[in-house]
């Protein structure tokens, strides 16, 4: 039984031992073997690797896939012309030499992404201090990016080399400060009042142009209107004048018959009109008493 337990005992040392000699290495990593402290070897390729128990030999692992850095601080910087902007930026980078990335820079991704951060930030301070807003705001900004690329490819390269790669770097956004901002929104509110209010001005005096223009023109068309019409009119009544004196000319007794009845029309109106005449004596009866006999056959 002692012995069946020794033997389980040892089975379970040999496989810690073996455990702690064998490790695994991904496809988006590096691993790093130290020994005592110091780097032993640095594996580049995935697969399943060997080395020795602690405490001689550890291993650690560095991410070699393509990192994000994005800006953090919104300390604004100023422009040429002293104009204080705030920036948003980001950094497309990669660790490309683990060995000289731990010896100059740290043992993470994390302390590379820190100590970028201030380069990168000082980059775009020294290059935006020689440019005006207006040319970060126009197509100059890829100059500017650049050159700060540039810059930074030549800190990590140094005479301490980072081991690193800066792949990309970009502006996502250029600002003014709060207080600037407001003072510009305000300036333009004021600006784009001053167009409403002169354009509105504008076409006050124009709609009043042309209500003064249709109004005239509508004032000569009425007055056109009524001379024809006048015109007309008198042509009308001159041809029926004619014709009634031609009419009445052919036969006089006729002609005045029907004055006669024009004159009892006019007369007799409304149920409510009153005449106090003697119909026996009047003229103006005439037509009644003899029952219409005045009227004589009609001239051809």
């Amino acid at each position: 039984m002692n012995r069946l337990g020794l033997i389980f005992s040892s089975l379970l040392v040999l496989l810690a031992l073996a455990s702690s000699t064998l490790f695994v290495v991904d496809q988006r990593q590096f691993g790093v073997v130290y020994a005592l402290g110091q780097i032993k070897e640095v594996i580049t390729e995935p697969g399943l690797n060997f080395k020795l128990p602690p405490p001689f030999q550890n291993v650690s692992y560095i991410d070699k896939r393509l990192l994000t850095l994005d800006s953090t601080d919104a300390e604004p910087m100023l422009t040429a012309e002293k104009q204080r902007v705030v920036i948003d930026w980001y950094v497309r980078w990669r660790i490309s030499e683990p060995t000289e990335y731990i010896r100059n820079v740290g043992l993470n991704e994390g302390a590379g992404a820190s100590q970028l951060n201030r380069v990168v930030r000082n980059a775009f301070q020294e290059e935006i201090n020689k440019r005006t807003v207006k040319e970060l705001l126009s197509l100059k900004r890829e100059a500017l990016m650049a050159d700060v690329k540039a810059e930074v490819l030549d800190k990590v390269r140094g005479s301490k080399p980072w081991g690193v790669d800066v792949v990309d770097v970009r502006i996502t956004r250029v600002d003014y400060v709060e207080a600037i901002t407001e003072s510009v929104y305000r300036r333009m509110e004021a600006e784009r009042k001053r167009v409403a209010n002169e354009l509105r001005s504008t076409g006050g005096a124009e709609g009043e142009k042309i209500r003064a223009d249709a109004d005239r023109q509508r004032e000569v068309t009425i007055a056109n209107a009524y001379r024809d019409a006048q015109k007309i009119k008198g042509e009308g009544d001159a041809e029926a004048a004619r014709i009634y004196a031609e009419s009445f000319g052919r036969d006089p007794q006729f002609a005045q018959f029907y004055r006669s009845l024009d004159a009892y029309k006019a007369s007799f109106g409304s149920k409510s009109d009153v005449m106090v005449l003697d119909p026996a004596s009047s003229e103006f009866f005439k037509v009644f008493r003899n029952g219409g006999a005045t009227v004589g056959p009609v001239k051809k």
